[in-house]
């Protein structure tokens, strides 16, 4: 068992960082199967790898499709309150300047998205504001609010539209005809081609799906439930907190598999598209965030109770890293798929795509060991607090100068 505390000797909460890891990992993970964005497979003849494909796609998907996402959402809204939380304490009002830290963001992730159109960053940068919103309201308003969000009003609104309008037909793919663009740049253009493309298109296909998949709310809400978990310190070690996790994991356990199990026999019972697609969708949602809430509770629960806490806190430099790890491996995912790259769509079936993700979180995890040992963050994290505070370092330096003019 741990001691009371998880803050490491730079006072960053080790736990965070774990979970981050296992966080970018799986997201790794889930875009080396899909090739990133480029579902198209070459036909697969040995009986052997249909079998390892179909095992492979299966688990990664069950195990981390929506779920990585989620985690990676919760710690960003953690991340905005120990920031947002640091600076009050100092006398200071973070809200201007994570306003400018998403600004910054926005240009970062427009940037993947030209390597990568399934980014999610230029939807974090876009839904951040929320919590400059929030962040000043009491406990329990964030947490209705982040509640009725995580329940997808969208898709209740459109049922109940469905149920008063039975001419109603819903358009549930209006994000296709982008991806085909998309798709087409991504076997065959090159790479001023595909940057021109995902600049726009690919970035409108991806909000389409996102909207479509429920993702909006949702992630507002991850943020929102994100801080609250910083503001009670439920990732520091205590017997409270321990309850509170084992709590959380066991209903979220007896929550996942009725829901899941509702929402593969859904389309027995509802006929109608205009129906069925946003109820499968929040049932969907729902069985995601209750699968999440299993690993996050269990990652915990397994760092602070188990030996096994030895394994996850291998995972602590790879999560400290997250945003050098997540945009480089667009780029080198984007350069061994892509047509501008070396084209291995052509080649490579799922089994084989799953392991080289396995090859690169490796590379990237012995990495960031390695620059970690003389470095306090990774390159990009870095540039990016640095970018963070430029403008409050220029007018200081400013000011100064100022200053010394009138004495």
């Amino acid at each position: 068992m741990h001691s009371s505390t998880t803050l490491t000797n730079n006072n960053r909460i080790e736990i965070a960082d774990v979970l981050r890891g296992f966080a970018v990992m799986g997201i790794t993970l889930i875009h080396f199967i899909e090739r990133f964005s480029l579902n198209s497979f070459p036909e697969e003849t040995c009986k052997f790898l249909i079998f390892t494909d179909r095992v492979i796609w299966d688990s990664v998907f069950f195990a981390f499709s929506g779920k990585a996402y989620c985690i990676f959402a919760l710690l960003f809204g953690f991340s905005f309150f120990i920031q947002d939380n640091s600076q009050k304490e100092k006398g200071n009002d973070f809200r201007g300047r994570f306003t400018w830290r998403l600004v910054l963001l926005f240009f970062i992730a427009c940037i993947n998205s030209t390597l990568f159109p399934g980014e999610i960053l230029v939807l974090y940068a876009l839904v951040g504001y929320v919590l400059i919103a929030v962040c000043r309201l009491s406990t329990r308003t964030v947490a209705v609010i982040a509640a009725i969000l995580l329940l997808q009003p969208l898709e209740w609104g459109q049922i109940i539209y469905a149920l008063i309008n039975p001419e109603y037909i819903i358009n549930a793919q209006f994000d296709a005809p982008y991806w085909e663009i998309v798709n087409t740049a991504q076997k065959e253009g090159s790479f001023l081609e595909m940057c021109k493309t995902a600049i726009w298109t690919g970035n409108s296909a991806n909000m389409g799906w996102m909207i479509l998949n429920g993702r909006l709310t949702q992630t507002a809400a991850l943020f929102m439930t994100g801080m609250l978990i910083g503001r009670s310190k439920s990732f520091l070690y205590s017997e409270k907190n321990i309850k509170l996790w084992i709590k959380v994991f066991i209903i979220a356990t007896i929550a996942f598999f009725p829901i899941y199990g509702l929402m593969a026999i859904l389309p027995d019972f509802i006929n109608r598209e205009a129906l069925l697609v946003p109820s499968t969708l929040i049932l969907k949602s729902l069985s995601n965030i209750a699968f999440t809430g299993i690993l996050f509770a269990g990652v915990i629960l397994v760092y602070y109770l188990t030996k096994g806490s030895r394994i996850l806190r291998q995972l602590a430099p790879y999560g400290r890293m997250s945003l050098t790890n997540y945009l480089s491996q667009s780029l080198v995912g984007a350069f061994l798929f892509y047509n501008w790259g070396l084209g291995l769509y052509r080649h490579t079936g799922i089994t084989v795509c799953f392991l080289m993700g396995t090859g690169v979180f490796l590379v990237q995890f012995f990495f960031c060991r390695w620059w970690l040992r003389s470095h306090r963050q990774g390159p990009l994290e870095w540039l990016w607090k640095k970018a963070t505070w430029i403008t409050l370092s220029h007018m200081e330096s400013q000011a100064t100068i100022n200053i010394k003019k009138h004495i």
